[in-house]
């Protein structure tokens, strides 16, 4: 049995901490054994750990931890606080005689007078600490952590008896969550380079640990966009390689690419390894397991669609030149050949996404990626319609913006066998009425119209009919961005992030 540590969580991101827990365990090599039953919505967490040095790796490395301590005692009121401290004096007992100490004293969903957390700390008083009282550098610091469960409507002299009060905890505190401030260090709005729809700082870190990523690790981003994903693996000591059919979004608009100019601001410029032009159904690999990982914000069509190479289907007319040109000859009007593209739909882009993972990853690589779906209409069958053998999910962590959400898919490569290199469909692989329809097909169409029920069966039993709008129709990869308009920023409104 592991002794028992006492997790304090940041307000942010309830449905990932678990994911991250496990994921960074993993990383680190140890195991920690998890409560039965989990209440994402409320900030603390018991686990047991077999050692101090496990807990400090995981306040290092964790972004959604805020602090890590080692446990004492839990009660609904104090007195079984009291009496499970008593009980368990052996924990803090070999720091009564020389150990300079202080108390802290705060609450969850509350704020608690000064002259209540003096009386707190006083009715700890019979564990007899004999060593000088430290209020700026002490050895040790004792923690009690009150939580209610609703801030609103509080007082300041609101205590246990009030009818909101829930929990409270006693420990040592072992380390603050020191992975807490890469929040702010990539923070969007402080790169050098960045789109309008560059990810943000806590998602992207979060995506990171999902990847374990670390020295010596490999990891690729195939719509790399502006690299939001990049900075945060590289951080880790990953090396990343990224690609997107537009080079647009990679470059930006001054000489350097803008993606490494911002890398160079993060100082990890060395550990991007390349960024190259190509649609990734059409890609140049030709052996797999390259990859410890694959991390990707694949667009969803909302602000930015994805795009393939090949043409839109046109009833009546014929194709005049071919998707892909078979020659470096130039054209009689002696002008580079842009390739046409198409509308990538969500669906097909997933389920390729993961073919591509498994034939690209090593033997236990992770799959990370974001999936938008629609809250009402989904199910967790939506997920397995894209699986395919030797592959895995092992988690499924959910961002809710109300009607819709994203969710976080982390999928495991868990076969040992050798693939082809595989060979995409060119059309939807959801055909009516042959298989599950999921909530993330046809998604940008969903979310245009508002996500009306009776709007949204009417696009899936007649997909065909729909027009797209104009954003997404048919359209060659261009040299160049196009005029902005007056007060807008050319790569921000342009360029799309994975």
């Amino acid at each position: 049995m592991g002794q028992k540590y006492l997790i304090i969580f940041a307000q942010a991101h309830a449905d990932f901490r678990i994911p991250e827990l496990r994921s960074v365990a993993e990383l680190y090599g140890f195991d920690l054994t998890l409560p039965e039953e989990i209440d994402i919505s409320r900030p603390f967490l018991v686990l047991e750990l077999a050692s101090e040095e496990h807990a400090r790796l995981l306040a290092r490395r964790c972004i959604l931890i805020k602090s890590l301590c080692e446990f004492y005692a839990q009660g609904a009121t104090y007195e079984e606080v009291h009496e499970q401290n008593h009980l368990l004096c052996n924990a803090w007992s070999r720091y009564i005689e020389d150990t300079s100490f202080k108390f802290i004293v705060t609450a969850y969903n509350h704020t608690i007078p000064q002259s209540r957390q003096k009386d707190i700390v006083e009715s700890f008083s019979y564990m007899g600490f004999l060593g000088k009282i430290d209020m700026k550098n002490p050895e040790i610091i004792m923690v009690v952590y009150e939580e209610y469960i609703d801030k609103h409507g509080t007082t300041r002299d609101r205590c246990e008896g009030d009818g909101d009060f829930r929990q409270v905890y006693l420990g040592r505190l072992i380390e603050e969550g020191s992975a807490r401030p890469l929040v702010k260090k990539f923070d969007v709005k402080g790169r050098t380079y960045y789109g309008n729809t560059s990810m943000e700082a806590e998602i992207s870190l979060l995506m990171a640990n999902q990847t374990l990523a670390a020295p010596g690790k490999l990891i690729y981003d195939p719509f790399i966009g502006t690299g939001s994903m990049a900075y945060t693996t590289a951080h880790f000591g990953a090396l990343v390689y990224g690609s997107d059919i537009d080079g647009r979004q990679m470059r930006g608009k001054d000489k350097r690419p803008g993606i490494i100019r911002a890398a160079e601001q993060y100082g990890i410029a060395d550990r991007i390894v390349d960024l190259c032009t190509f649609d990734v159904t059409r890609n140049p690999w030709r052996c797999g397991e390259l990859f410890d990982a694959i991390i990707t914000d694949p667009p969803y069509g909302v602000r930015a669609g994805a795009k393939r190479l090949g043409r839109k289907a046109r009833p009546g007319k014929t194709q005049q030149e071919p998707t892909v040109k078979q020659s470096f000859v130039n054209r009689s009007d002696d002008q580079p050949y842009l390739p046409p593209t198409k509308p990538y739909e969500l669906s097909s882009l997933a389920s390729d996404l993961v073919v591509l993972a498994r034939y690209m990853l090593k033997p236990n690589g992770r799959l990370v990626f974001f999936l938008p779906t629609v809250t009402d209409e989904y199910e967790e069958l939506d997920v397995q319609t894209m699986m395919c053998d030797g592959m895995e999910v092992i988690s499924n962590s959910l961002q809710n913006f109300g009607s819709w959400g994203r969710r976080l898919i982390t999928i495991r490569k868990v076969t040992t066998e050798r693939y082809l290199q595989p060979k995409f469909a060119s059309k939807d692989l959801v055909e009516e009425g042959s298989m599950h329809v999921p909530a993330h097909k046809d998604f940008r169409e969903k979310y245009f119209l508002g996500f009306k029920k009776k709007v949204q069966e009417e696009i899936v039993d007649s997909h065909e009919r729909f027009s797209p709008p104009k954003s997404d129709a048919e359209e060659p990869i261009k040299e160049s961005i196009s005029s902005p308009r007056a007060g807008e920023d050319p790569v921000e409104d342009t360029l799309r992030d994975s």
